[in-house]
């Protein structure tokens, strides 16, 4: 990698730490290429990004951003999962995690906020930003339903009650 490659990982990684929600650092010490490859589809199925940098690139990358704290955690053969979405990279690290034992969550950082296993664990059980969105959309929705259905009901009520007076009458003729 020259001088002009290494610049432009530098400014990628700064550019992605700038703009992403959450930031997980993984380290996947024997993983295979099949394996990485069904971590990435799943990360990218999630709308995160699973990327594999040399750490003092990313280092030099975390400066300026509010990821600075992650800075302790780039040791060893680590990788970054990435998202816009502030659980949707945690979900699938811990996911992928428990099925594979070469695969281990060092921490992450939302924000400034810097997290360690049990914080990114903790991010994991929580609701998606689509999950929270649908939430929210069925609770506008409901009152909208039921108000509706109440309104309906007085003319459907009445309606079987003259459709029973009808009845009623075609008997006695």
């Amino acid at each position: 990698m020259d001088r002009a490659q290494k610049t432009e990982a530098v400014a990628e990684l700064n550019r992605t730490f700038s703009e992403v929600g959450v930031v997980v650092v993984t380290r996947n010490l024997g993983m295979t290429v099949a394996q990485s490859t069904t971590l990435r589809t799943r990360m990218r199925e999630a709308g995160a990004v699973y990327k594999v940098s040399k750490n003092r690139l990313a280092r030099i990358a975390l400066d300026g951003t509010d990821y600075t704290g992650l800075s302790d955690m780039l040791t060893g053969p680590v990788g970054l999962a990435t998202s816009t979405d502030p659980v949707a990279a945690a979900k699938v690290a811990v996911d992928f995690a428990k099925t594979n034992d070469k695969f281990e969550i060092v921490g992450g950082a939302m924000g400034a906020t810097v997290l360690d296993v049990a914080g990114v664990q903790a991010l994991a059980t929580l609701p998606s930003l689509d999950e929270l969105r649908a939430k929210i959309v069925g609770l506008v929705q409901a009152p909208a339903t039921k108000l509706a259905t109440i309104a309906q009901a007085p003319a459907a009520q009445l309606a079987r009650v003259l459709a029973a007076y009808a009845e009623k009458d075609k008997e006695a003729a």
